[in-house]
């Protein structure tokens, strides 16, 4: 076997090379196996706090012991609902050690989860406190009770009558008892031109709006319409403090529903822009058409505590008013999507409502003209709003209405349907991506202050490449807990170890490379090579040389 220029056999070389790669296998498997059990006590990305509300128990209630069956009365408006709170609070530890195990033994400064239709003086909104903080309350007498520590929005003190009866028949029950008419019935005909427009069964391909729950603040749903049965919950009813929201006098709210959920009936033929998600009807009406400001935001509070993931504002929802404004800033802070009707030109803007997240609405009628006067600036996209065809309420059918909030309903239908397309996107991102994928059309783009970024594009906004996704927007992924970074903390910590494992690897390996060579070195030194041997002199050599 030849030597190599360096002097070194080369099968010793190959045979060297042949004993290194499962010597450094050994190291990489040793290392790769530390860091693999290090992995559960890495940090894991802190994730927010649940939004609920909660009670937090005093020492005395009007001069009684506190007992789950007086709470739930209090607060739901039956003693019967006492179970719900137990099993909402059985077994987590409350402050001062201790878990709620016996529905009759309750310790004062316990904090007691309750259920989102929870309404009265005591019930607090927010993150529920940690088991160590300090939260023992005086004894109270009712009403005087220490304001909350979350400091809710104030409402009036509002008696807990029975929950509302389940809606049936044509005439379904209101406040104080009044009875629902039926809607009218209007021209199908002439408004067909809104569902064409916006032509969401385009988009369904990639998203029906599965596992998005919006919330329609507004007048109730009827949620006996065949078009609406098994997708509208039992909502709340906020004006009565207690009982059902899907049930509707005045049909602003079931119209809007069926814009944005309706599946095709026997009788008709109106479907949502996503009919597979769900709708929580919030009342803030109920015979009249005037609701009060504590009522709206206390109905957009609800919505959170919830769980909705798009909250619809009707026209009975004022977002300038301080007290809405600062609800809704709750919903956007809590991963919300908040659609309401653009301000108007006689509107006084609220300074205090997010710039992301939330999504102001302008409405258009089949020519693509204003449906109203909008105040310049103050519209983000715009919808159809007039002659519009959706659901009437006590078997009317189908109806054609006019008014900003159906332009709302269609872009609460289109945030459900990128939210379920898209689920690793936050608020703000839905928003930014409902706004850049809107058409530009004549008309707006002669008047951009007043058509903001132009008539929403149902299928072009769940199809649609963006660059500012920021790499968020995997389709029908997996939700990301922080909208912020696509990458976790412990992700991060994961790909730094390692990238130091196989930076230390490496340096390891080349020294224990040298480290065999040098050995072998040292054991077969280079052999001396005899000089080649003369042989005798050939006198016919010196002939030749002549």
């Amino acid at each position: 076997m030849s030597p190599d220029p360096d002097g070194h056999d080369e099968g010793a070389r190959e045979m060297l090379v042949s004993r290194y790669p499962s010597r450094v296998g050994r190291y990489v498997v040793v290392v790769l196996g530390v860091l693999l059990a290090a992995l559960p006590v890495l940090p894991a990305r802190a994730q927010a706090a649940p939004y609920v509300k909660y009670y937090t128990v005093e020492s005395a209630y009007a001069g009684k012991p506190e007992g789950l069956r007086d709470i739930a009365e209090r607060f739901l408006g039956t003693r019967d609902r006492a179970e719900e709170i137990f099993n909402l609070n059985v077994g987590r530890a409350q402050p001062g050690g201790g878990a709620l195990t016996d529905p009759s033994q309750l310790r004062a400064g316990w904090h007691l989860v309750l259920p989102w239709d929870a309404v009265g003086d005591g019930v607090e909104r927010g993150s529920l406190p940690s088991p160590s903080s300090p939260s023992a309350r005086p004894p109270s007498g009712g009403a005087s009770a220490a304001p909350p520590a979350t400091n809710p929005l104030p409402r009036p003190t509002i008696p807990s009558p029975s929950p509302t009866p389940s809606p049936s028949g044509t005439n379904k029950p209101g406040s104080g008892g009044a009875k629902c008419g039926t809607a009218t019935r209007g021209d199908k005909d002439r408004a067909d031109w809104a569902e064409r427009r916006m032509s969401p069964e385009r988009a369904w391909s990639r998203s029906r709006g599965e596992g998005q729950m919006i919330a329609i603040v507004d007048s109730g749903v009827d949620g006996s319409l065949a078009e609406l049965r098994g997708r509208v919950t039992q909502g709340m009813d906020v004006v009565a403090g207690s009982g059902r929201g899907d049930v509707d006098c005045l049909g602003t709210g079931t119209a809007m529903a069926g814009i944005a959920i309706a599946q095709s009936g026997s009788k008709g033929k109106v479907t949502g822009v996503a009919p597979e998600a769900t709708v929580m009807p919030v009342r803030v009406v109920t015979t009249k058409a005037e609701s009060q400001p504590a009522d709206q935001a206390a109905g957009i509070e609800v919505a959170v505590a919830a769980g909705a993931t798009v909250i619809a504002l009707g026209s009975y929802v004022d977002p300038n008013v301080p007290a809405v404004a600062e609800a809704i800033a709750t919903a956007v802070k809590h991963d919300i999507v908040v659609v309401s009707a653009a301000d108007l030109e006689s509107s006084d803007p609220e300074s205090g409502l997010p710039d992301r997240g939330m999504l102001r609405v302008g409405g258009i009628d089949g020519d693509g003209k204003m449906a109203a006067s909008y105040r310049a600036g103050g519209v983000d996209v715009v919808a159809p709003a007039v002659d519009v065809a959706s659901l009437g309420i006590g078997g009317a059918g189908e109806f054609v209405g006019s008014g900003t909030q159906y332009a709302v309903a269609y872009a609460a239908g289109q945030a459900a349907l990128v939210r379920s397309a898209y689920p690793n996107l936050s608020a703000a991102q839905v928003t930014e991506r409902i706004r850049s994928t809107a058409s530009r059309t004549a008309e707006t783009s002669e008047d951009p202050a007043s058509y903001g970024d132009g008539v929403i594009d149902p299928f072009t906004s769940v199809n649609a490449a963006m660059e500012s996704d920021g790499g968020a927007a995997a389709p029908n992924g997996p939700p990301a807990g922080d909208s912020d970074s696509s990458t976790s903390g412990g992700q991060v910590a994961i790909f730094v170890l390692i990238g130091l494992v196989l930076v230390a690897v490496t340096v390891l390996s080349v020294m224990r490379l040298r480290t065999v060579l040098r050995s072998d070195d040292r054991k077969d030194p280079e052999p001396e090579l005899d000089a080649p041997a003369m042989r005798p002199a050939d006198p016919s050599d010196a002939q030749r040389l002549r």
